[in-house]
């Protein structure tokens, strides 16, 4: 799976999910890779899908590895970065963009994890990380480290 954030300091673009995975949240922008494309392709397809945004740079800048003990599922997520892009966000029947201040990102309306990883996402640190679910909502554990 891919997810894209659109960062422009002091602001960043997020997107609340009308349906689909993570429905009535806050996220980034991204989804399943599809058989013959690339993971950066797949970023690309999924941010203008949703956003009507075109990537004009993608960075990785981490890996979350989700798993979820009631069901056995595990996830894992290409985290980029998109600092330049072209077109004018549009809402879209899966996601309604909104930019937020740093200091007023809706970490409640988000997924758990995201308050743990977003930070050095801002300080310019890649990461790789693993979150351990109960279900989709609760969070049993994790562990987040800086990679070079």
């Amino acid at each position: 799976m891919t997810l894209c954030i659109i960062y422009q300091h002091p602001r960043i673009l997020l997107g609340y999910k009308k349906r689909g995975f993570w429905v009535g949240c806050w996220a980034g922008f991204g989804g399943k890779v599809e058989e013959g494309e690339t993971i950066e392709e797949s970023a690309k397809r999924e941010l203008k899908e949703e956003s009507g945004l075109s990537a004009t740079d993608l960075q990785k800048v981490g890996e979350l590895n989700f798993e979820f003990k009631n069901s056995g599922e595990r996830l894992k997520v290409h985290v980029f970065k998109v600092t330049d892009f072209s077109g004018e966000e549009k809402e879209t029947d899966e996601m309604k963009p909104q930019w937020f201040f740093i200091d007023e990102i809706p970490f409640k309306g988000m997924w758990p994890d995201s308050v743990y990883w977003m930070p050095l996402f801002f300080a310019g640190r890649k990461f790789q990380a693993q979150f351990i679910f109960a279900d989709y909502e609760t969070l049993l554990d994790r562990e987040v480290r800086i990679v070079d």
